[in-house]
């Protein structure tokens, strides 16, 4: 029997989890000279056509590598027979590494425990005081240096996440010479004045507690436009970010309920640290209860579901009926019958 492996990462911090797969995968080429390399999603592919793939002879490499997410979804006795099947069972074909990924923190417990504890890890949203030295660390690593207040500000203005983190970072060095210092009016200058449009700024937009629906709406809808307009157009990305938004949004409403006033530490430890990040959660829970939340975040699959299904023909009325769905109806879906 050929060996296999099967990971399993969990958690929000999708820089650090990339980076992760990254040298595992780096690891499986240096073993076996190449591999064929997979990247699925639990909402359109399931688990057992991956592992009939995996159970099969590669005809092009001597390896396979696969990436399996939403991990969270496996959930069905057939999805777990399987899985354990392949874990247990051992390969018959190829070697081959499964790692299985999610943004939640953790997957259903039969799942969980085909994983050997070593090839488990959870990626936590980093403390303020680890993203400041790493800001400060991914400057320095491409030849800049930057001040104090200027990494504050970038943390005020970035979500908690290194893949976000490093994207907008590197925006600095198409705008200045290697050597120079990053300054506070150089990070209002680049990330406010000349920042794209994503998934993150459109839910601010959405969740401006200070505007009426139908303002919010209106933003919204121009915002949308410009990231339909933009190298950032993937509306199966755009959902994957606001999905994580609200996700962070139960959260929120989760630890209030708990907590009414949760201390600085509390916040910080379920991800919601710097005083923008925090004021943005403040204000998005005005406007969604946790019944809301739970409907936009099932609204939110079914749009996913839907553009993954009638491709990009009806991509753009998918999108624009989803926000309005969020802003005026609260998650609910829209009746054919109404009119925007």
């Amino acid at each position: 029997m050929n060996e296999i492996e099967l990971y399993l990462f969990t958690g929000p911090e999708a820089g650090e989890k990339e980076e992760a797969i990254g040298n595992i995968r780096s690891a499986a080429i240096k073993k076996n000279g190449s591999v064929d390399d997979y990247r699925y999603y639990a909402s359109e592919t399931r688990i057992q056509d991956v592992v009939a793939q995996l159970q099969n002879v590669s005809l092009f490499s001597p390896a396979l590598f696969v990436v399996y997410r939403n991990a969270e979804l496996l959930k069905g006795k057939g999805d777990v027979e399987f899985l354990t099947q392949w874990a247990k069972g051992g390969a018959k074909s190829s070697p081959s590494t499964l790692i299985l990924v999610s943004d939640e923190n953790s997957v259903d417990k039969k799942i969980d425990s085909l994983v050997p504890s070593s090839h488990k890890k959870i990626f936590w949203e980093m403390f303020d005081s680890r993203k400041e030295q790493w800001v400060q660390g991914f400057f320095r690593k491409n030849g800049f240096s930057v001040t104090q207040d200027a990494v504050a500000r970038i943390l005020d203005m970035v979500e908690n996440n290194t893949e976000v983190l490093k994207s907008e970072c590197s925006r600095f060095f198409y705008c200045f010479d290697r050597g120079y210092t990053i300054r506070e009016e150089d990070v209002d200058r680049i990330l406010s004045h000349d920042r794209e449009e994503n998934a993150f700024t459109l839910f601010e937009s959405m969740a401006d507690s200070t505007k009426s629906p139908n303002q919010r709406l209106e933003v919204a809808l121009e915002i949308l436009q410009k990231i339909r307009m933009s190298r950032e157009s993937n509306g199966v990305m755009l959902i994957a970010g606001l999905s994580y938004c609200f996700r962070q949004l139960r959260s929120w409403h989760l630890l209030h309920s708990e907590n009414k006033n949760p201390t600085d530490i509390q916040l910080k430890s379920a991800g919601f640290s710097g005083k923008k990040n925090q004021e943005r959660y403040r204000n998005a829970s005005k406007i969604w209860s946790p019944g809301s939340v739970t409907a936009i975040i099932a609204l939110l699959a079914s749009t996913d579901m839907s553009i993954r299904e009638c491709g990009a023909a009806l991509e753009d009325t998918y999108l624009f009926t989803m926000v309005y769905s969020i802003v005026i109806k609260n998650g609910r879906f829209r009746s054919e019958y109404e009119r925007f």
